[in-house]
């Protein structure tokens, strides 16, 4: 079986599916992290491969930008390719100045002022949760691993550029309790919700908007790692 966006066969997606936004992550991440991995989808360059960490099976696919591009892919892995687990591993720029380049947040919540949740399924909140479960299982996993973990709200972006008279970044941190900023997570999380399946959200700093911290193209798509060990170890056990 497959669907217009993801050519698979069902049993060739593991039950936990790391997800970057970027499908040349999926591929850094298949090709250095997982032992055999087998592509099985490149529609729309949505890159998806399955293989094996330390032994057990998991599966690595793009989800493109945004709360559309990932509500598509995320709500045929739960619903059509028996998916339990989608665990986002993306960038995400600071919002609160403590946050620096190349630190690993973990979202608590998501919040947006997206329709998604409401068009898609009826919920009017603008705050989207994670699986409790999950997430406890990434923070033992960081310790495990002597990673640092900041955990907090996000902000979940329908917008990339803004015009000048619109509300700025301190807005959302300030007024939104936001300490980050992402465009994925609030719809994820709603998915993850509606199919009573598991989310969860780690993020890299790529750049800082109060202090001006910044990363390369290259270096978002391959320097990423200390979520992507998280994220791989946390596969593990669930």
């Amino acid at each position: 079986m497959s669907t217009p966006h993801n050519e698979a066969e069902k049993g060739q997606i593991a039950k936990t599916v790391l997800m970057p936004g970027d499908p040349l992550r999926a591929k850094y991440v298949a090709e250095n992290f997982l032992e055999n991995p087998k592509l099985v989808n490149k529609v729309r360059n949505a890159f998806a491969y399955t293989g094996t960490y330390k032994g057990k099976e998991v599966s690595v696919m793009a989800s493109g930008m945004g709360m559309p591009s990932i509500g598509i892919y995320s709500y045929e892995l739960y619903h059509f390719y028996d998916v339990e687990n989608i665990i986002r591993i993306g960038s995400a720029g600071g919002y609160d100045n403590s946050l620096h380049v190349y630190d690993t947040v973990l979202a608590d919540s998501a919040f947006s002022n997206s329709s998604y949740a409401l068009i898609q399924g009826g919920d009017a909140s603008d705050v989207q949760y994670p699986s409790e479960k999950l997430n406890e299982t990434i923070k033992e996993s960081a310790k495990d691993l002597g990673i640092k973990l900041t955990v907090g709200r996000i902000h979940s972006a329908d917008v990339f550029y803004y015009e000048p008279d619109q509300p700025d970044y301190t807005h959302f941190r300030d007024d939104c309790n936001c300490i980050a900023v992402e465009m994925e997570s609030f719809a994820l999380f709603h998915n993850a919700r509606m199919a009573d399946k598991n989310a969860a959200c780690l993020l890299t700093i790529s750049d800082t908007l109060g202090t001006h911290e910044d990363t390369t193209p290259e270096e978002r798509e391959k320097h990423f790692n200390d979520m992507i060990k998280v994220a791989l170890e946390t596969a593990l056990r669930s």
